[in-house]
């Protein structure tokens, strides 16, 4: 049995770094594909290719603060860039992601997407020839489909300004004939629910907190597969389990930041593994323990 069979081959490899660089590797971002982003990854697949009709089927990925939505989707994003388009005047844009606007605004997600387009634009444009400009070009770079992050900002508006808001995602819809992607917390489905048109063409795809079952083992056996550390940690075992999985609070981007910085300090430790005494030394705080005391200062 290899010496280093706990870790997969390109973190052996990371084994002949120095400290600085593997710590360096160690805080740089990585993809694990457990089985609730696998099934939305599927499904983004799926309506990239569905055929263009009047009515283009919708998704809404729906999951807590820092429970790896926006990473999914930006990792969908990235496996479908922009490119050349030797037959054309635009670049190829199959897949763009923007953020909503804070509050619900028209103009400044026109802003947005033309911003990532890198498209000239003036902020104090009307909003016709916004809309105008940005169906134009969404149309000559080839849009396949749109995701919008953040789309419980929509609530941030009054009741008139989330329906005209709303209307608007149709209607970019409607006139690309491209499936909308909507991305957020769990007020995104409140969001989008208060449109009930709009609502029955959003399929929604939650991504939940982790609990302590065989899928939990299985994720912490693939993050200790990545972390470049030369003795075995065995982070499925029951107690370095059940400690992760609390003061993660079941959020994996707690838990991915959690096994980083508890890798780092077993590699400056010279102890090359992570254990009680590792997390013990941390002071971590979990989310609802920074919650409350950022209520306390607030009040």
């Amino acid at each position: 049995m290899s010496l280093f069979a706990h870790l997969q081959e390109s973190a052996i490899q990371a084994l002949g770094l120095n400290d600085d660089e593997r710590i360096e590797r160690i805080r740089s971002g990585r993809w694990i594909g457990y089985p609730q982003a696998k099934l939305a990854m599927a499904r983004l697949n799926e309506l990239l290719v569905h055929p263009q009709i009047s009515r283009m089927p919708n998704l809404l990925i729906v999951g807590d603060t820092n429970n790896g939505k926006t990473m999914l989707v930006q990792r969908f994003r990235n496996q479908h860039p922009a490119h050349d388009n030797p037959h054309g005047d635009a670049i190829v844009v199959p897949v763009l992601y923007v953020q909503a606007p804070p509050v619900p605004d028209e103009g400044r997600l026109y802003n947005n997407i033309l911003e990532q387009l890198f498209a000239p634009y003036r902020a104090g444009e009307r909003i016709d020839k916004k809309q105008s400009q940005v169906l134009k070009l969404l149309k000559s770079v080839g849009l396949r489909m749109l995701i919008i992050d953040e789309i419980q900002h929509v609530l941030a508006g009054s009741l008139n300004r989330q329906r005209t808001f709303l209307n608007v995602l149709k209607y970019i819809g409607n006139e690309l004939q491209v499936p909308i992607v909507a991305v957020g917390i769990k007020d995104a489905f409140r969001a989008i629910q208060t449109d009930p048109q709009l609502a029955n063409r959003f399929e929604p795809i939650w991504l939940p907190r982790w609990q302590m079952d065989s899928d939990f083992k299985r994720l912490l056996v693939s993050f200790e597969r990545m972390l470049p550390l030369r003795e075995a940690s065995e982070l499925h075992n029951p107690e370095l389990a059940n400690r992760l999985l609390g003061m993660s609070e079941g959020l994996i981007g707690e838990l991915s930041r959690i096994l980083n910085e508890a890798a780092v300090l077993a590699i400056r430790s010279g102890k090359e593994q992570i254990d009680t005494q590792i997390l013990d030394g941390m002071g971590w705080c979990t989310p609802s323990e920074r919650k409350r005391q950022l209520d306390k200062r607030g009040s």
